[in-house]
C-alpha cells in the first residue's frame, strides 16, 4: 500500500508541474490577444448598457440628426446594424 502511495505522490508532483508548464505557455501564447479580447470585452460592455437604456441611442439618433442631417441616415443605419449584432450578439 506504501509503494502505491508513493507512485501516487510521484505522479501528482508530475501532473502539476506539467500543469503550471502549460499554464505559463498559454499565457505567452495568449499574450498578443490580450489587447484585442480586453477592447471585444469593452464592446460587449458598451452594447449590454446601450441594450438596458435604449433611450440613449434615441438620443443620440436624433441629436446626430439635428447637427448633420445629411449624414444622419448614414450613421443611423450603421448604427442599426450595430445595434442587431448586438442584440445578435447577446442572443436577445
Amino acid at each position: 500500500m506504501n509503494r502505491k502511495l508513493t507512485h501516487l505522490a510521484e505522479r501528482r508532483s508530475q501532473l502539476v508541474a506539467q500543469a503550471a508548464a502549460q499554464r505559463t505557455a498559454l499565457a505567452h501564447e495568449v499574450e498578443p490577444w490580450r489587447a484585442r479580447l480586453a477592447l471585444a470585452d469593452r464592446g460587449v460592455t458598451v452594447l449590454r448598457y446601450i441594450g438596458r437604456h435604449p433611450a440613449l441611442m434615441v438620443g443620440a439618433a436624433l441629436v446626430l440628426a439635428r447637427l448633420r442631417p445629411r449624414r444622419a441616415g448614414k450613421w443611423l443605419q450603421r448604427g442599426w446594424v450595430m445595434w442587431q449584432f448586438g442584440r445578435k450578439l447577446l442572443g436577445r
